[in-house]
């Protein structure tokens, strides 16, 4: 038990801090799963299986009643890696599938985890919820504005459970930090401050077009993006920094801490929106989206601002990313290894105390493993078939990626955008041009009616 626990520590330290790595080691999984009753089993099918779709896979198998019986990927290779993984687990290799249409045909699956690149998300989505498979789908939700609204209406009209991979709503600490902020204690709050200062990414160097790697069926990876020749730069990991795959920064690190601004002040969708940014550490390197990033929204009564940064970490209140709500009575902060409070001081010309407003909270922290919560959540879900206990349904990925996704289109227009919140649009025709993306090689954009 000791060493379950060092592993368990350290798995919840790597969360805390980058979470870039979230997967579990599978030889200790081996030694935590419990023999089940079939007739208990919840059977799971993966499909993406290189980065977090296999981190949120391994978490559910933490729960012996769930059973991994397909994966799903485009590049024979990872299918292989995979495999590997789950047989030092003592799990037999599941069936293999490249088409994620032949997996939802699965009528031994119940669950379907999504963790493709973005520009699948929606499509998979629909589809797994029409073969009546509950889904369990990364961040974030879509790769556009028409996508989400595609996935809202979609979910919403379904009995199926959906969670959204946003796992910091199951983590304790930002939790707590939230019942602070909502008991009135900062005062008026007249900003949110979000980032993601990421000294880890490196410039991406351009490389030449090359042959399509053995085992990789290239067609379906591309799905409804454009054609083009296949690079490296641009598949696995790496397809975030390109616009037909994903959104950048912004969409990856900011649906996480945009959501908890949008939670901590009870907003949706703001009424304008203007960024500037660009390449400027990188400005000749394979990436489109930009390196640097300022993005400023407008609410009732206070303002949102997201900012990243690659390549260095010397983000706010010393941290490499965050969310401060900024109060007459002081600041929260809040990032994945705690939170604090910071209180204003009253001024000697306003009052005879210039003693702090509020009481300052030191680090407040929690050593719990917000994927293990969160997916165990999901589960709990599955299980009583109550929507109502999901930590992140639907429109909590909506409404963080549909913010994320004003500020790219924001970005690319270089305008102060104003929203039209009855009509679902910006009232700027050339922004609206970006609402939605055209699909490519003969596939659709799902319509619900």
């Amino acid at each position: 038990m000791g060493t379950r626990r060092q592993f368990v520590k350290k798995g919840s330290f790597l969360m805390a801090g980058m979470g870039a790595s979230l997967v579990f080691p599978m030889e200790l999984l081996a030694s935590i799963r419990k023999n089940v009753s079939p007739n208990d089993k919840i059977q799971v099918g993966l499909i993406g299986c290189k980065g977090m779709g296999f981190s949120d896979l391994s978490s559910m198998l933490k729960n012996s009643e769930v059973e991994v019986v397909a994966l799903c990927d485009v590049d024979e290779n990872v299918l292989q890696q995979r495999t590997a993984d789950l047989e030092k687990a003592g799990i037999k290799k599941p069936k293999w599938y490249s088409d994620y249409r032949k997996l939802l045909e699965d009528k031994d699956i119940d669950i379907a985890i999504i963790g493709t690149p973005d520009h699948w998300h929606c499509l998979l989505l629909v589809d797994a919820i029409d073969a009546g498979k509950d889904v369990y789908c990364e961040k974030p939700i879509a790769n556009s504005i028409a996508e989400c609204d595609v996935m809202l209406g979609k979910v919403n009209t379904s009995d199926r459970m959906v969670q959204i991979g946003q796992w910091q709503r199951s983590q304790p600490h930002f939790v707590d930090a939230i019942n602070y902020v909502h008991s009135g204690k900062l005062g008026q709050i007249r900003l949110a401050k979000t980032w993601a200062y990421q000294g880890w990414m490196k410039s991406i160097p351009p490389v030449p077009d090359s042959p399509v790697p053995a085992g990789v069926d290239y067609k379906m990876w591309l799905g409804p993006a454009p054609d083009r020749p296949f690079n490296k730069n641009r598949f696995h990991f790496d397809f975030r920094w390109f616009w037909d795959y994903a959104g950048g920064l912004m969409t990856d690190w900011g649906v996480h801490l945009i959501d908890y601004a949008l939670y901590g002040m009870k907003a949706s969708t703001p009424k304008s929106v203007m960024a500037m940014g660009g390449k400027f550490a990188y400005p000749n390197d394979a990436a489109e989206t930009p390196d640097t990033l300022q993005t400023v929204y407008e609410f009732d009564g206070f303002s949102l601002l997201w900012e990243h940064a690659t390549g260095i970490d010397g983000g706010n209140y010393g941290r490499n990313h965050g969310i401060a709500f900024i109060g007459n009575n002081g600041t929260l902060v809040l990032d994945r290894g705690g939170w604090e409070v910071i209180p204003e001081n009253d001024r000697p010309h306003w009052s005879q105390d210039n003693g702090p407003k509020i009481e300052p909270v030191p680090l407040q922290q929690v050593d719990a493993n917000g994927l293990d919560l969160h997916t165990t959540n999901f589960l709990d879900a599955v299980k009583s078939r109550d929507k109502t206990i999901l930590n992140a349904p639907i429109k909590v990925g909506y409404d963080a990626a549909v913010v994320s996704h004003m500020g790219n289109i924001a970005y690319k227009t270089g305008e102060r955008l104003f929203w039209d919140a009855y009509q679902g649009q910006f009232t700027n025709t050339e922004a609206n041009a970006h609402l939605a993306k055209a699909y490519h090689n003969g596939w659709e954009l799902p319509q619900v009616g």
